[in-house]
């Protein structure tokens, strides 16, 4: 129930694979809406768009069709942490999602409210919704978003919505709470929106995008030709202090906003109250799409009068004569602790209800895509008795993002990043095709021709590395290109493999100084580059990623470990007190999932593998 990117992934999965499928949204027109930034991917939050597409979901097509500059972020880290990210055409964006599901057979649409839902001997069998239909059904997945009870600020202005002009869905938490579910509220925010005819671009410094654009899909997406730049401006010490005399009307500081917010996007009257040692903090201005004057103020979000937005936003370079298409606001929304979900993210309560997207207190288009997709899939699998389909924390971001969320809750909006994902090394963007198609095709989202080029990239693989690993070279034929890039010149025929372990050493490098590597290459045709990128990748970091996989597979054994759900934990006095309020409360699958569980101790793991031999 909703047609944000959660739901159109959700929508989009389950037909695939065969279910029949009625895609309820109250807004026909703003499908796959881009309610605030009109961008996808980044830290990680690539990884994740990569991911979804390797599985056979729609997120990384639509924004290839749809994207206006690409870029790669962190490439001057290891390729662990590169992100690709994109700036979408937001009309596009939206446009291409309704025709990409009107497009599938099985998907019907219904605009319409959902107050509440038909719940049976323990079972979801239905909704009810706000025009008084009960429409029946096997499975349901919510993906309301920001619209449950949502609440719009605008300094002392409050009023209901679900996004600015649009209103808020009520009956349905209400109608959860009866069922016995546990809700509580958040807050995310969004900036003012420039008329791009007033900005002064001049005085701002260009954001280009890369110069040999990629793309997120392993599909035969179109390639980008041509991008807009972003701009990059700042706020001073006097926008700071335009923005303080706002601050007594702020309904975040004046507590008229009770919910959390995002810690890492949090509002510019946020970033001024905490970190008031800084005298600037940077804006990227962030052109909508290809054929409208809106820009967006990224980093300026505010829930301030708007005249105040308005006052601040004409002291920074470029915006002196700005005018603004609609004002930031605040908004707060009722959010469902995601502790309250399985692994699948069904329902403990309901079974076959599932959760998907900011209801669980996720925060992005990413990430809630990623739940949509799993939340389809596993819906379908669970109506038709087939085994459920669970990512692990070494094989997705998705994965590490779930069992976040069930294990660990949430106490403010979630944000994947790097940093959460113990195997990084392991789930990198760059072989998230690798990772996921075979998944995808064994579940029947992703095609065989997806699955050829798989098996047709891991044989090339496979190739280039025995090849680097059986070829030596001597001082002659490259000494002077080591000596070109600064690096030691060789005495001895060393091999190619061994060469390219050195940090100033490319693939590419050598493929340009080295004719017989080049012809050698030249073989590999369709798809050369990414085959290259990924044998070099595997080669550099043999060494980690052996670690890494040693210690995934060491851990896992936890993960197969189960734990029988209606497990009396108060009955085994040797846990903490802590640890039995908390494993009653969570229920975790299995013993690698209590073992993530914050105040779970080693000792606690210990006395439950004890009772498990037992």
């Amino acid at each position: 129930m909703g047609a944000g990117h959660a739901g159109c992934e959700a929508a989009a999965a389950s037909a695939n694979l065969g279910s029949s499928v009625l895609l309820i949204t109250m807004q026909m027109d703003a499908i796959a809406q881009m309610s605030c930034n009109p961008a996808m991917g980044g830290i990680a939050k690539g990884q994740i768009v990569r991911e979804i597409d390797a599985l056979g979901g729609y997120s990384g097509i639509i924004t290839d069709q749809t994207m206006i500059q690409f870029r790669m972020l962190n490439r001057s880290k290891g390729p662990a942490m590169w992100s690709p990210r994109a700036q979408s055409d937001r009309m596009r964006f939206s446009e291409m999602w309704r025709h990409t599901l009107e497009g599938i057979p099985n998907i019907d649409f219904w605009q319409d409210m959902v107050v509440g839902l038909i719940v049976k001997d323990g079972f979801v069998a239905g909704v009810h919704t706000a025009m008084g239909y009960d429409i029946y059904s096997k499975s349901v997945v919510l993906t309301n978003g920001t619209f449950l009870n949502g609440l719009i600020h605008i300094g002392m202005k409050s009023f209901g919505g679900g996004r600015i002009g649009e209103r808020a869905a009520t009956g349905l938490t209400e109608n959860l709470r009866q069922l016995g579910f546990e809700s509580d509220r958040m807050k995310t925010g969004t900036p003012v929106r420039i008329d791009g005819r007033t900005i002064d671009f001049s005085r701002m410094e260009e954001q280009k995008g890369d110069e040999n654009p990629g793309k997120f899909s392993f599909t035969e997406t179109p390639q980008l030709k041509k991008q807009k730049s972003c701009f990059i401006t700042y706020t001073s010490p006097e926008v700071h202090k335009v923005l303080e005399t706002g601050f007594h009307e702020s309904p975040m500081f004046s507590g008229r906003i009770e919910g959390i917010g995002p810690r890492y996007c949090p509002s510019i009257e946020d970033k001024i109250n905490r970190f008031s040692d800084k005298s600037r903090h940077q804006l990227f201005v962030e052109p909508e799409g290809w054929d409208t004057a809106e820009y967006y103020l990224n980093g300026f979000s505010s829930s301030l009068p708007a005249e105040i937005q308005v006052k601040a936003l004409k002291l920074i370079s470029g915006l002196e004569n700005a005018k603004i298409f609609r004002p930031g606001y605040a908004i707060e929304y009722d959010y469902f602790p995601p502790v309250q979900l399985n692994n699948t993210l069904e329902t403990k309560l309901v079974q076959n209800l599932y959760f998907a997207g900011q209801i669980n207190g996720t925060t992005g288009y990413e990430e809630a895509a990623c739940q949509g997709l799993m939340a389809g899939i596993n819906a379908h699998l669970k109506i038709n008795e087939k085994n459920p389909f669970i990512l692990t924390r070494s094989e997705a971001y998705i994965g590490v993002l779930i069992d976040d969320l069930i294990t660990k809750g949430v106490d403010e909006p979630y944000r994947m990043f790097t940093s959460r994902a113990e195997y990084r090394i392991l789930l990198r963007q760059d072989n998230a095709d690798l990772r996921l198609t075979p998944l995808g095709f064994n579940l029947n989202l992703a095609s065989s021709s997806r699955l050829d080029k798989v098996n047709n990239k891991l044989e090339w693989i496979d190739r280039i590395k025995s090849f680097m690993h059986t070829t030596s070279i001597s001082p002659d034929q490259v000494n002077g290109f080591l000596e070109s890039i600064d690096t030691a010149p060789i005495r001895q025929k060393v091999r190619l493999d061994a060469l390219l372990l050195r940090p100033q050493v490319s693939f590419i490098g050598l493929i340009d100084h080295l004719d017989f590597l080049k012809a050698w290459t030249h073989q590999i045709g369709e798809g050369v580059e990414e085959i290259i990128q990924e044998a070099e990748i595997l080669i550099k970091y043999e060494g980690y990623i052996c670690k890494e996989q040693e210690l995934a597979e060491k851990l896992s054994k936890f993960d197969d470990m189960p734990l029988k759900q209606e497990f009396d934990y108060q009955s085994l006095p040797s846990l903490s007190t802590e640890a039995r309020q908390k494993l009653s409360r969570i229920r975790p699958a299995t013993i690698g999932q209590a073992s993530r569980i914050s105040g779970i101790s080693p000792s606690d793991i210990s006395v439950l593998l004890v009772f498990l031999r037992k």
